[in-house]
Protein backbone atom coordinates (compact mmCIF):
# COMPACT_ATOMS: atom_id res chain seq x y z
CA UNK A 1 0.00 0.00 0.00
CA UNK A 2 1.03 3.63 -0.56
CA UNK A 3 2.56 4.94 2.64
CA UNK A 4 0.96 8.34 2.25
CA UNK A 5 -2.63 7.27 1.61
CA UNK A 6 -2.64 3.76 3.02
CA UNK A 7 -4.69 2.74 -0.02
CA UNK A 8 -2.90 2.63 -3.34
CA UNK A 9 -1.89 -0.94 -4.27
CA UNK A 10 1.86 -1.56 -4.35
CA UNK A 11 1.82 -2.57 -8.03
CA UNK A 12 0.75 0.92 -9.11
CA UNK A 13 4.17 2.33 -8.25
CA UNK A 14 5.56 0.79 -11.46
CA UNK A 15 2.47 1.24 -13.64
CA UNK A 16 2.69 3.10 -16.94
CA UNK A 17 -0.57 3.09 -18.89
CA UNK A 18 -1.36 2.96 -22.58
CA UNK A 19 -4.79 4.55 -22.94
CA UNK A 20 -7.10 3.31 -25.72
CA UNK A 21 -10.58 4.47 -26.75
CA UNK A 22 -11.83 1.09 -28.04
CA UNK A 23 -14.88 2.19 -30.06
CA UNK A 24 -12.76 4.55 -32.12
CA UNK A 25 -9.62 2.40 -32.13
CA UNK A 26 -11.45 -0.57 -33.66
CA UNK A 27 -13.53 1.47 -36.12
CA UNK A 28 -16.85 0.57 -34.49
CA UNK A 29 -20.19 1.93 -35.67
CA UNK A 30 -21.19 5.33 -34.32
CA UNK A 31 -24.44 4.02 -32.82
CA UNK A 32 -25.15 0.93 -30.75
CA UNK A 33 -26.34 -2.15 -32.60
CA UNK A 34 -30.05 -3.08 -32.79
CA UNK A 35 -31.24 -5.56 -30.18
CA UNK A 36 -31.39 -8.42 -32.69
CA UNK A 37 -27.97 -7.79 -34.24
CA UNK A 38 -25.13 -10.22 -33.52
CA UNK A 39 -21.99 -9.00 -31.77
CA UNK A 40 -19.04 -7.77 -33.81
CA UNK A 41 -15.89 -9.28 -32.34
CA UNK A 42 -13.60 -6.25 -32.44
CA UNK A 43 -12.22 -6.26 -28.90
CA UNK A 44 -9.75 -9.10 -29.67
CA UNK A 45 -8.05 -6.74 -32.14
CA UNK A 46 -6.39 -5.18 -29.11
CA UNK A 47 -4.61 -8.44 -28.34
CA UNK A 48 -2.47 -7.83 -31.42
CA UNK A 49 -1.39 -4.48 -29.90
CA UNK A 50 -0.26 -5.74 -26.52
CA UNK A 51 3.30 -6.32 -27.70
CA UNK A 52 3.29 -2.74 -29.07
CA UNK A 53 2.31 -1.59 -25.58
CA UNK A 54 5.18 -3.54 -24.08
CA UNK A 55 7.69 -2.32 -26.66
CA UNK A 56 6.65 1.21 -25.77
CA UNK A 57 7.54 0.44 -22.16
CA UNK A 58 4.02 0.55 -20.74
CA UNK A 59 2.71 -2.00 -18.28
CA UNK A 60 -1.02 -1.29 -18.23
CA UNK A 61 -3.90 -1.02 -20.69
CA UNK A 62 -6.47 1.66 -19.85
CA UNK A 63 -9.62 0.96 -21.84
CA UNK A 64 -12.18 3.63 -22.59
CA UNK A 65 -15.83 2.56 -22.38
CA UNK A 66 -16.49 -1.05 -23.38
CA UNK A 67 -20.03 -1.44 -22.05
CA UNK A 68 -23.28 -1.44 -24.01
CA UNK A 69 -24.12 2.14 -24.93
CA UNK A 70 -26.16 4.24 -27.32
CA UNK A 71 -23.34 6.01 -29.17
CA UNK A 72 -19.93 7.11 -27.86
CA UNK A 73 -19.71 4.82 -24.85
CA UNK A 74 -20.42 7.45 -22.20
CA UNK A 75 -24.19 6.97 -22.61
CA UNK A 76 -24.28 3.51 -21.02
CA UNK A 77 -27.36 1.32 -21.32
CA UNK A 78 -26.00 -1.84 -19.66
CA UNK A 79 -23.01 -1.74 -17.31
CA UNK A 80 -22.93 -5.53 -17.11
CA UNK A 81 -22.64 -6.26 -20.84
CA UNK A 82 -19.86 -5.67 -23.34
CA UNK A 83 -20.93 -3.34 -26.15
CA UNK A 84 -21.85 -5.64 -29.03
CA UNK A 85 -19.97 -3.33 -31.40
CA UNK A 86 -16.88 -4.58 -29.55
CA UNK A 87 -17.85 -8.17 -28.83
CA UNK A 88 -18.88 -10.38 -25.95
CA UNK A 89 -17.90 -11.36 -22.44
CA UNK A 90 -15.74 -14.08 -23.98
CA UNK A 91 -13.89 -11.48 -26.05
CA UNK A 92 -13.29 -9.40 -22.93
CA UNK A 93 -12.06 -12.44 -21.04
CA UNK A 94 -9.67 -13.31 -23.87
CA UNK A 95 -8.22 -9.78 -23.90
CA UNK A 96 -7.72 -9.74 -20.14
CA UNK A 97 -6.15 -13.20 -20.20
CA UNK A 98 -3.76 -12.18 -22.99
CA UNK A 99 -2.84 -9.00 -21.13
CA UNK A 100 -2.23 -10.76 -17.83
CA UNK A 101 -0.16 -13.44 -19.56
CA UNK A 102 2.18 -10.62 -20.60
CA UNK A 103 2.17 -8.99 -17.15
CA UNK A 104 -0.08 -6.17 -18.36
CA UNK A 105 -2.71 -4.73 -16.01
CA UNK A 106 -6.16 -3.71 -17.31
CA UNK A 107 -8.15 -0.68 -16.15
CA UNK A 108 -11.77 -0.01 -17.15
CA UNK A 109 -13.65 3.25 -17.66
CA UNK A 110 -16.73 3.39 -15.44
CA UNK A 111 -19.44 5.95 -16.25
CA UNK A 112 -21.41 6.18 -13.01
CA UNK A 113 -22.46 9.82 -12.96
CA UNK A 114 -25.09 9.35 -15.66
CA UNK A 115 -26.63 6.85 -18.08
CA UNK A 116 -28.09 6.96 -21.57
CA UNK A 117 -31.80 7.58 -22.00
CA UNK A 118 -32.24 4.00 -23.25
CA UNK A 119 -30.90 2.54 -20.01
CA UNK A 120 -33.59 0.16 -18.67
CA UNK A 121 -33.76 2.03 -15.38
CA UNK A 122 -34.70 5.27 -17.13
CA UNK A 123 -36.83 3.52 -19.75
CA UNK A 124 -38.92 2.16 -16.87
CA UNK A 125 -39.41 5.68 -15.57
CA UNK A 126 -40.64 6.86 -18.97
CA UNK A 127 -43.03 3.90 -19.23
CA UNK A 128 -44.32 3.70 -15.66
CA UNK A 129 -43.93 7.21 -14.33
CA UNK A 130 -43.32 8.06 -10.66
CA UNK A 131 -44.28 4.54 -9.57
CA UNK A 132 -41.42 2.91 -11.50
CA UNK A 133 -39.18 0.91 -9.17
CA UNK A 134 -36.16 2.75 -10.56
CA UNK A 135 -37.60 6.26 -10.19
CA UNK A 136 -35.39 6.81 -7.08
CA UNK A 137 -32.33 6.32 -9.29
CA UNK A 138 -32.79 9.77 -10.85
CA UNK A 139 -33.37 13.39 -9.88
CA UNK A 140 -36.82 13.88 -11.40
CA UNK A 141 -39.39 16.67 -11.48
CA UNK A 142 -42.88 15.77 -12.69
CA UNK A 143 -44.99 18.43 -14.46
CA UNK A 144 -47.92 19.20 -12.18
CA UNK A 145 -46.58 16.83 -9.53
CA UNK A 146 -46.29 13.06 -9.37
CA UNK A 147 -50.07 12.63 -8.93
CA UNK A 148 -50.69 14.33 -12.28
CA UNK A 149 -48.64 11.84 -14.27
CA UNK A 150 -50.25 10.11 -17.23
CA UNK A 151 -48.66 7.82 -19.87
CA UNK A 152 -46.64 9.90 -22.31
CA UNK A 153 -45.74 12.59 -19.78
CA UNK A 154 -41.96 12.84 -19.44
CA UNK A 155 -40.32 14.25 -16.32
CA UNK A 156 -37.73 16.96 -16.17
CA UNK A 157 -34.44 15.48 -15.00
CA UNK A 158 -30.92 16.51 -14.13
CA UNK A 159 -28.39 15.71 -16.83
CA UNK A 160 -24.64 15.86 -17.33
CA UNK A 161 -23.55 19.41 -18.14
CA UNK A 162 -26.53 20.19 -20.36
CA UNK A 163 -26.41 17.00 -22.44
CA UNK A 164 -30.02 15.78 -22.39
CA UNK A 165 -29.00 12.36 -23.70
CA UNK A 166 -27.03 11.80 -20.48
CA UNK A 167 -29.40 11.32 -17.54
CA UNK A 168 -27.79 12.09 -14.19
CA UNK A 169 -28.11 9.50 -11.45
CA UNK A 170 -29.23 10.40 -7.93
CA UNK A 171 -26.18 9.55 -5.85
CA UNK A 172 -28.15 9.92 -2.63
CA UNK A 173 -30.04 6.78 -3.63
CA UNK A 174 -28.86 3.56 -1.91
CA UNK A 175 -30.02 1.64 -4.99
CA UNK A 176 -27.57 3.58 -7.18
CA UNK A 177 -24.68 2.92 -4.79
CA UNK A 178 -25.56 -0.78 -4.69
CA UNK A 179 -25.66 -0.92 -8.49
CA UNK A 180 -22.26 0.77 -8.88
CA UNK A 181 -20.68 -1.56 -6.32
CA UNK A 182 -22.18 -4.55 -8.12
CA UNK A 183 -20.83 -3.39 -11.48
CA UNK A 184 -17.34 -2.61 -10.21
CA UNK A 185 -17.06 -5.93 -8.39
CA UNK A 186 -18.44 -7.85 -11.39
CA UNK A 187 -15.70 -6.71 -13.76
CA UNK A 188 -12.97 -6.94 -11.13
CA UNK A 189 -14.10 -10.52 -10.64
CA UNK A 190 -13.65 -11.03 -14.39
CA UNK A 191 -10.06 -9.85 -14.19
CA UNK A 192 -9.98 -6.07 -14.38
CA UNK A 193 -7.30 -4.50 -12.16
CA UNK A 194 -8.75 -1.04 -11.66
CA UNK A 195 -11.26 1.62 -12.59
CA UNK A 196 -11.12 5.08 -14.09
CA UNK A 197 -14.23 6.77 -12.68
CA UNK A 198 -15.58 9.09 -15.36
CA UNK A 199 -16.76 12.57 -14.31
CA UNK A 200 -15.90 11.75 -10.71
CA UNK A 201 -15.90 15.47 -9.98
CA UNK A 202 -19.67 15.62 -10.69
CA UNK A 203 -20.44 13.00 -8.03
CA UNK A 204 -20.49 13.73 -4.29
CA UNK A 205 -17.28 12.61 -2.61
CA UNK A 206 -19.30 10.83 0.07
CA UNK A 207 -20.80 8.56 -2.59
CA UNK A 208 -17.35 7.51 -3.79
CA UNK A 209 -16.13 7.02 -0.23
CA UNK A 210 -18.93 4.54 0.42
CA UNK A 211 -18.58 2.76 -2.90
CA UNK A 212 -14.77 2.54 -2.81
CA UNK A 213 -14.76 1.17 0.73
CA UNK A 214 -17.24 -1.54 -0.24
CA UNK A 215 -15.34 -2.45 -3.40
CA UNK A 216 -12.08 -2.71 -1.48
CA UNK A 217 -13.66 -5.15 0.95
CA UNK A 218 -13.58 -7.76 -1.82
CA UNK A 219 -10.85 -6.32 -4.08
CA UNK A 220 -8.21 -4.59 -1.93
CA UNK A 221 -5.69 -4.56 -4.81
CA UNK A 222 -7.94 -2.62 -7.21
CA UNK A 223 -6.70 0.78 -8.37
CA UNK A 224 -9.48 3.39 -8.15
CA UNK A 225 -8.75 6.63 -10.02
CA UNK A 226 -11.21 9.45 -10.63
CA UNK A 227 -11.54 12.00 -13.42
CA UNK A 228 -11.23 15.40 -11.75
CA UNK A 229 -10.69 18.55 -13.82
CA UNK A 230 -10.38 21.35 -11.26
CA UNK A 231 -10.67 22.12 -7.57
CA UNK A 232 -8.82 20.87 -4.51
CA UNK A 233 -7.44 17.60 -5.84
CA UNK A 234 -5.94 16.40 -2.57
CA UNK A 235 -9.13 17.07 -0.63
CA UNK A 236 -11.19 15.21 -3.21
CA UNK A 237 -8.90 12.18 -3.09
CA UNK A 238 -9.10 12.20 0.69
CA UNK A 239 -12.86 12.70 0.98
CA UNK A 240 -13.73 10.33 -1.88
CA UNK A 241 -11.45 7.54 -0.72
CA UNK A 242 -9.79 7.32 -4.15
CA UNK A 243 -6.23 6.31 -4.93
CA UNK A 244 -5.67 9.11 -7.41
CA UNK A 245 -7.18 11.65 -9.80
CA UNK A 246 -6.38 12.99 -13.28
CA UNK A 247 -3.83 15.80 -13.08
CA UNK A 248 -5.35 18.32 -15.50
CA UNK A 249 -3.51 21.28 -13.96
CA UNK A 250 -0.16 19.76 -14.93
CA UNK A 251 -1.46 18.78 -18.39
CA UNK A 252 -2.45 22.37 -19.12
CA UNK A 253 0.74 23.87 -17.73
CA UNK A 254 2.91 21.49 -19.78
CA UNK A 255 1.74 22.58 -23.22
CA UNK A 256 0.83 26.14 -22.29
CA UNK A 257 4.21 26.99 -20.81
CA UNK A 258 5.95 25.57 -23.88
CA UNK A 259 3.72 27.50 -26.28
CA UNK A 260 3.87 30.79 -24.40
CA UNK A 261 7.55 30.79 -23.53
CA UNK A 262 6.53 31.03 -19.87
CA UNK A 263 8.02 28.34 -17.67
CA UNK A 264 6.84 30.28 -14.63
CA UNK A 265 3.42 28.73 -15.26
CA UNK A 266 4.91 25.25 -15.13
CA UNK A 267 6.88 26.12 -11.99
CA UNK A 268 3.66 27.19 -10.28
CA UNK A 269 1.93 23.98 -11.36
CA UNK A 270 4.84 21.93 -10.06
CA UNK A 271 4.50 23.60 -6.68
CA UNK A 272 0.87 22.48 -6.55
CA UNK A 273 1.85 19.05 -7.87
CA UNK A 274 4.38 18.66 -5.07
CA UNK A 275 1.74 19.51 -2.48
CA UNK A 276 -0.45 16.71 -3.85
CA UNK A 277 2.45 14.27 -3.64
CA UNK A 278 2.40 14.65 0.13
CA UNK A 279 -0.75 12.50 0.17
CA UNK A 280 -1.13 10.72 -3.21
CA UNK A 281 0.45 10.19 -6.62
CA UNK A 282 -1.58 11.93 -9.36
CA UNK A 283 -2.47 10.31 -12.67
CA UNK A 284 -0.41 12.26 -15.23
CA UNK A 285 -0.80 12.63 -18.99
CA UNK A 286 -0.18 14.98 -21.92
CA UNK A 287 -3.05 13.60 -24.00
CA UNK A 288 -6.29 11.68 -23.67
CA UNK A 289 -9.55 10.99 -25.51
CA UNK A 290 -11.09 14.32 -24.47
CA UNK A 291 -8.41 16.82 -25.52
CA UNK A 292 -6.53 17.98 -28.60
CA UNK A 293 -3.56 15.72 -29.28
CA UNK A 294 -0.30 16.99 -27.90
CA UNK A 295 1.38 17.05 -31.33
CA UNK A 296 -1.39 19.36 -32.56
CA UNK A 297 -1.49 21.42 -29.37
CA UNK A 298 2.18 22.40 -29.45
CA UNK A 299 3.09 25.40 -31.62
CA UNK A 300 6.67 24.18 -32.11
CA UNK A 301 7.06 20.49 -33.05
CA UNK A 302 10.49 20.45 -31.42
CA UNK A 303 8.76 20.72 -28.07
CA UNK A 304 7.13 17.31 -28.32
CA UNK A 305 10.35 16.05 -26.78
CA UNK A 306 9.88 18.41 -23.85
CA UNK A 307 6.28 17.32 -23.25
CA UNK A 308 7.17 13.63 -23.30
CA UNK A 309 10.14 14.29 -21.03
CA UNK A 310 7.85 15.97 -18.50
CA UNK A 311 5.50 13.00 -18.58
CA UNK A 312 8.35 10.51 -18.20
CA UNK A 313 10.24 12.20 -15.38
CA UNK A 314 7.69 13.93 -13.15
CA UNK A 315 6.25 12.09 -10.14
CA UNK A 316 2.87 10.42 -10.56
CA UNK A 317 1.36 7.57 -12.55
CA UNK A 318 1.91 8.35 -16.25
CA UNK A 319 -0.34 7.43 -19.17
CA UNK A 320 0.25 7.69 -22.92
CA UNK A 321 -2.84 8.15 -25.08
CA UNK A 322 -2.70 5.68 -27.99
CA UNK A 323 -1.40 7.43 -31.07
CA UNK A 324 0.49 10.14 -29.21
CA UNK A 325 3.54 7.86 -29.34
CA UNK A 326 3.21 8.09 -33.14
CA UNK A 327 2.78 11.90 -33.09
CA UNK A 328 -0.80 11.56 -34.32
CA UNK A 329 -2.49 14.87 -35.03
CA UNK A 330 -6.04 15.70 -33.99
CA UNK A 331 -7.91 18.78 -32.82
CA UNK A 332 -10.90 18.49 -30.51
CA UNK A 333 -13.76 20.79 -31.49
CA UNK A 334 -16.81 21.90 -29.54
CA UNK A 335 -19.45 20.51 -31.89
CA UNK A 336 -21.27 17.29 -32.68
CA UNK A 337 -18.58 14.81 -33.74
CA UNK A 338 -15.92 17.13 -32.37
CA UNK A 339 -14.10 14.25 -30.68
CA UNK A 340 -13.69 12.21 -33.87
CA UNK A 341 -10.29 13.62 -34.79
CA UNK A 342 -8.77 12.52 -31.48
CA UNK A 343 -10.49 9.12 -31.48
CA UNK A 344 -9.55 7.64 -34.88
CA UNK A 345 -9.52 4.05 -36.08
CA UNK A 346 -6.15 2.30 -35.95
CA UNK A 347 -4.80 -0.24 -38.43
CA UNK A 348 -5.33 -3.91 -37.68
CA UNK A 349 -1.69 -4.43 -36.70
CA UNK A 350 1.09 -2.18 -35.36
CA UNK A 351 3.19 -3.12 -38.40
CA UNK A 352 0.70 -1.20 -40.54
CA UNK A 353 1.33 2.13 -38.81
CA UNK A 354 2.71 4.97 -40.92
CA UNK A 355 6.53 4.82 -40.72
CA UNK A 356 6.52 8.60 -40.26
CA UNK A 357 5.56 7.97 -36.64
CA UNK A 358 8.69 5.94 -35.88
CA UNK A 359 10.78 8.85 -34.48
CA UNK A 360 8.03 9.79 -32.02
CA UNK A 361 7.73 6.15 -30.96
CA UNK A 362 11.49 5.93 -30.40
CA UNK A 363 11.36 9.12 -28.32
CA UNK A 364 8.56 7.74 -26.15
CA UNK A 365 10.21 4.35 -25.83
CA UNK A 366 13.55 5.82 -24.75
CA UNK A 367 12.10 8.25 -22.22
CA UNK A 368 9.66 5.72 -20.79
CA UNK A 369 12.64 3.37 -20.52
CA UNK A 370 14.36 6.04 -18.45
CA UNK A 371 11.28 6.21 -16.23
CA UNK A 372 11.20 2.43 -15.78
CA UNK A 373 14.82 2.51 -14.61
CA UNK A 374 13.81 5.00 -11.90
CA UNK A 375 10.47 3.71 -10.56
CA UNK A 376 11.01 5.69 -7.34
CA UNK A 377 9.88 8.76 -9.31
CA UNK A 378 6.28 7.60 -8.84
CA UNK A 379 6.06 9.03 -5.34
CA UNK A 380 9.03 11.43 -5.35
CA UNK A 381 8.78 15.08 -4.35
CA UNK A 382 9.57 17.85 -6.82
CA UNK A 383 10.97 21.36 -6.52
CA UNK A 384 12.17 24.04 -8.96
CA UNK A 385 15.69 25.37 -8.23
CA UNK A 386 15.73 27.68 -11.27
CA UNK A 387 13.15 29.12 -13.69
CA UNK A 388 12.92 31.80 -16.35
CA UNK A 389 10.63 32.46 -19.27
CA UNK A 390 12.61 30.14 -21.54
CA UNK A 391 14.20 27.68 -19.14
CA UNK A 392 13.36 25.59 -16.11
CA UNK A 393 15.29 23.26 -13.84
CA UNK A 394 13.23 20.89 -11.71
CA UNK A 395 14.45 18.26 -9.31
CA UNK A 396 12.73 15.07 -8.15
CA UNK A 397 13.95 13.50 -4.90
CA UNK A 398 13.12 10.40 -2.88
CA UNK A 399 14.90 7.80 -0.78
CA UNK A 400 18.33 9.36 -1.10
CA UNK A 401 18.11 9.71 -4.88
CA UNK A 402 17.78 12.78 -7.06
CA UNK A 403 16.89 13.31 -10.73
CA UNK A 404 17.24 16.78 -12.23
CA UNK A 405 15.77 17.94 -15.55
CA UNK A 406 16.84 21.08 -17.37
CA UNK A 407 14.71 22.35 -20.28
CA UNK A 408 15.14 25.24 -22.69
CA UNK A 409 12.91 26.80 -25.34
CA UNK A 410 15.46 29.47 -26.23
CA UNK A 411 16.77 29.89 -29.77
CA UNK A 412 20.27 30.33 -28.30
CA UNK A 413 22.66 28.10 -26.42
CA UNK A 414 22.17 28.31 -22.65
CA UNK A 415 24.15 27.35 -19.60
CA UNK A 416 21.80 26.88 -16.67
CA UNK A 417 21.74 25.29 -13.26
CA UNK A 418 21.90 24.15 -10.61
CA UNK A 419 22.33 20.54 -11.65
CA UNK A 420 24.26 17.72 -10.04
CA UNK A 421 25.30 14.19 -10.79
CA UNK A 422 25.76 12.31 -14.03
CA UNK A 423 23.98 13.16 -17.29
CA UNK A 424 21.96 10.10 -18.33
CA UNK A 425 19.97 11.54 -21.23
CA UNK A 426 20.10 14.70 -23.32
CA UNK A 427 19.02 16.18 -26.61
CA UNK A 428 21.68 16.45 -29.35
CA UNK A 429 24.31 19.05 -28.47
CA UNK A 430 23.22 19.26 -24.83
CA UNK A 431 24.48 17.67 -21.64
CA UNK A 432 27.98 18.98 -20.97
CA UNK A 433 28.15 20.16 -17.36
CA UNK A 434 30.63 20.99 -14.67
CA UNK A 435 28.75 19.62 -11.70
CA UNK A 436 26.95 22.89 -11.10
CA UNK A 437 25.45 23.88 -14.45
CA UNK A 438 24.57 22.25 -17.75
CA UNK A 439 24.93 23.37 -21.34
CA UNK A 440 21.78 23.19 -23.45
CA UNK A 441 21.58 23.56 -27.22
CA UNK A 442 18.72 25.68 -28.61
CA UNK A 443 15.45 24.05 -27.51
CA UNK A 444 17.51 21.44 -25.68
CA UNK A 445 17.17 19.38 -22.54
CA UNK A 446 19.21 17.23 -20.19
CA UNK A 447 18.56 14.76 -17.37
CA UNK A 448 21.04 14.14 -14.55
CA UNK A 449 20.94 11.67 -11.64
CA UNK A 450 22.73 11.93 -8.32
CA UNK A 451 22.51 10.81 -4.74
CA UNK A 452 20.59 13.22 -2.56
CA UNK A 453 19.72 13.68 1.04
CA UNK A 454 16.35 12.29 2.11
CA UNK A 455 13.45 14.66 2.08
Amino acid sequence: MNAATGREPDWVAQAIWWHVYPLGFTGAERAGLPAHAPAHHRLPQLIDWLDHLLELGASGLLLGPVFESETHGYDTVDHLAIDRRLGTDADFDALVAAAHARGVRVMLDGVFNHVGRAHPAFASVLAQGPSAPTAPWFRLRWPGGADAWRPGIEPEYDDFEGHRALVALDHASPEVADHVVEVMRHWLDRGADGWRLDAAYAVPAAFWADVCARVRETHPEAYLMGEVIHGDYAAFVRDAGLDSITQYELWKAAWSSLNDGNFHELAHALGRHDAMLATFSPFTFVGNHDVTRIASRLDDPRHLEHAVLLLATLPGTPAVYAGDEQAFLGVKEDRAGGDDAVRPAFPALPSELDPAGAPAFALHRDLIGLRRRHPWLHAARVDVPSVGNEHIVYRCRADGRSLTVALSTSDADQVIGPVAGQAIAASPGSGAHDGASVSLAPHGWCVTVAAAGGR
